[in-house]
């Protein structure tokens, strides 16, 4: 059976629109396992706050990815390429489809695309940004990372520290933009991608996102944070829904203000998936509530275009 005719199904969008719930219905549609590309579903102990796929849903359609790693474990994107290709070359040997979810979209386009080929740089530049984000804050690397490259100061995601630090000391290591070693020389799949993305008006999206923190709040979110302080510090914590609680657990700020900061950067995190996501001119783009058996169809007429 040639190349063309295993393919990967990729659903993309912003955090709160449907990707889960739309990933199980293709997935029984297609009689096909999910992969999650979600990077904060990788790690057991972060259930609510990252609103992972719910016990009805785990047992509707087959899961891999999602909570098979700890907090403390060192798990990152280049990992999760292998990892992944490996289960792909599995699910293709009995199925000619498989599905991926998620809204981390450089683990969506590791899977999809490759990861970009860095030079290697000294240790102690990010020793040195370590530091310098300990005692000045993470303002004044994002500052820095303006100067030195405009381009992935406005596409990376500008407020996790671990992924401005990698940029910055790929500028200063190299003498060259992060961003000039993107989408270079990328390996090519033994399968073919069909991306379509869910969407909606950004009210619609942001009210979606509020009520799904305010969901969170009802089913525990505080209490599952509070198991995590001894952990608080480590990179995969540094993340919304959080490191704000953990603000209100150490009575910095009240949980009212705790929420509404959740609110506040899963919206800017969404802003950021859109952003992220439309640079792919292929993706085939809904509309939130288009019902399933439509995309089910334009997903057919698109793989038999390729035979």
């Amino acid at each position: 059976m040639s190349a063309t005719t295993k393919y990967l199904i990729s659903i993309v969008g912003p955090t709160a629109i449907g990707k889960t719930a739309l990933s199980v219905k293709l997935a029984n549609c297609f009689n096909t396992e999910i992969i999650s590309a979600d990077s904060r579903q990788f790690f057991k102990e972060m259930s609510i706050g990252t609103a992972s796929p719910s016990e009805d849903e785990l047992t509707a359609a087959k899961h891999h990815f999602i909570h098979h790693k700890s907090v403390t474990e060192d798990y990152n994107v280049g990992a999760f390429e292998k990892d992944a290709i490996k289960r792909l070359e599995v699910l293709h040997k009995t199925n000619d489809i498989a599905i991926m979810v998620g809204g981390s979209g450089l683990y969506v386009d590791a899977v999809t695309k490759g990861l970009d080929y860095f030079p290697e740089v000294d240790k102690s530049i990010r020793t040195q940004l370590n530091n310098q984000l300990e005692n000045e804050g993470i303002e004044a690397l994002q500052l820095q990372l303006k100067k030195l490259d405009a381009v992935a100061y406005k596409t990376i995601a500008i407020d996790n520290p671990h992924r401005v630090i990698r940029a910055l000391e790929i500028c200063i290591g190299s003498g060259q933009p992060y961003s000039s070693f993107l989408n270079k020389n990328k390996n090519k799949r033994p399968f073919t991608t069909i991306t379509i993305g869910l969407e909606a008006d950004r009210p619609i999206i942001y009210e979606r996102i509020n009520q799904r923190v305010y969901t969170m709040i009802e089913n525990g979110l505080a209490d599952e944070v509070k198991t995590l302080l001894p952990f608080k510090d480590l990179n995969s914590l540094n993340t919304v829904g959080y490191k704000e609680i953990f603000n209100y657990l150490d009575e910095e700020w009240s949980l009212d203000f705790a929420i509404s900061e959740i609110q506040k950067n899963s919206r800017r995190f969404a802003k950021r998936q859109l952003t992220w996501f439309r640079k792919d001119t292929e993706t085939i783009w809904f509309d939130y509530k288009t019902d399933v058996n439509k995309i089910i169809t334009t997903l057919e007429s698109k793989m038999k275009r390729f035979l």
